[in-house]
């Protein structure tokens, strides 16, 4: 067979893959969307909100591994969540589950044989079991609490055996579960970047009030200030610019090289600054995440921003390197 036609049939066979798997999540959305699954979906969430433990969830071979994504995105998004491997639990990691906690069971089939000491343990000390399944009359099925029953759908394998279809629907209920379960628990960007500090993630959800400088690192004069001190000042500071306040210290304006180039050639030094400084510089809060303070720099084409609170007083000030050196990029 010609390289060529080999590589004709596998791109048409990956299309048929993307269609068979787009038409499962189709029907795993009918389905969410009827009252047996959206009612067992409310009930998991309000029972995962209530619970005074961690989620335990469960599962073996490939649901095994889509079990430990979702305990993972769960713990990531502000749900106490770990995965249990279930021939682990059957020799001796069953203590990890407490009576506080619930446990989420992964099992297309519901028959999952390594499942059996995990469920005969929850019926036994009374621990919520939620099962996720496409068989409800199951073993896994009848021993649940709350049975989030799958639709039944085609495997996108040729053969119809290798988990594919099916494993897509598993992972993305999971990932409907810790996304509602964000809303829910009105978890914020913050509390996001408190779990990923690290990386490109944790640096685009830093604030501006981590990087930005504070106290005599600002230049700044009053409104009454001449010239010639803005100049002074903006030299002696690392910003290029100058903040220009009132005697409340709330910001009024802002003197930057480019004013000094513009007025220094034909106006005097002893001119009061504010009748050369800009009006309405670009501001943000100590709360404004650094992802967004550099997009306000792109946007208005500069490379300082001044931070003031709610009553417009200025508290700092950020340069676009600041922002570069805690490892924002545009």
């Amino acid at each position: 067979m010609s390289p060529e036609l080999v590589s004709s049939r596998s791109s048409a066979s990956a299309l048929k893959t993307l269609d068979i798997e787009m038409k499962a999540l189709e029907r795993l959305r009918d389905a969410m969307s009827a009252p047996q699954l959206g009612g067992a979906i409310e009930a998991t969430l309000q029972a995962i909100v209530a619970t005074r433990g961690r989620v335990i969830v469960t599962g073996i071979g490939k649901s095994g591994q889509i079990a430990s994504k979702i305990a993972a995105t769960m713990r990531s998004t502000g749900t106490s969540a770990l995965y249990l491997h279930p021939s682990e639990a059957s020799h001796g990691d069953l203590g990890i589950i407490t009576d506080d906690d619930i446990v989420l069971a992964i099992t297309w089939s519901g028959e999952t044989a390594e499942l059996g000491d995990i469920l005969h343990y929850c019926r036994h000390r009374g621990i919520k079991l939620i099962v996720a399944t496409s068989q409800a009359d199951s073993t896994a099925g009848r021993a649940a609490d709350i049975c989030l029953i799958m639709p039944q759908v085609r495997e996108a394998c040729p053969n119809e055996l290798a988990p594919t279809s099916s494993t897509t629907l598993q992972l993305v209920l999971g990932d409907a579960l810790a996304v509602a379960l964000i809303e829910a628990r009105g978890f914020t960007p913050s509390d996001f970047r408190a779990f990923h500090p690290g990386g490109r993630l944790g640096a685009q959800l830093c604030e501006v009030g981590q990087i930005m400088g504070t106290g005599e690192s600002v230049p700044r004069v009053d409104r009454d200030a001449s010239l010639k001190s803005a100049t002074i000042e903006m030299s002696l500071k690392r910003y290029g610019c100058t903040a220009v306040v009132n005697e409340d210290n709330v910001l009024v304006g802002a003197f930057t090289d480019g004013d000094l180039r513009r007025c220094i050639a034909v106006h005097d030094l002893n001119d009061k600054i504010g009748l050369h400084m800009s009006a309405r510089p670009v501001t943000v809060t100590s709360a404004t995440l650094a992802s967004e303070a550099l997009r306000l720099l792109n946007e208005n084409a500069v490379s300082v921003l001044f931070v003031v609170d709610d009553t417009s007083k200025l508290t700092g000030i950020v340069h676009m390197h600041d922002i570069i050196r805690a490892g924002v990029v545009a």
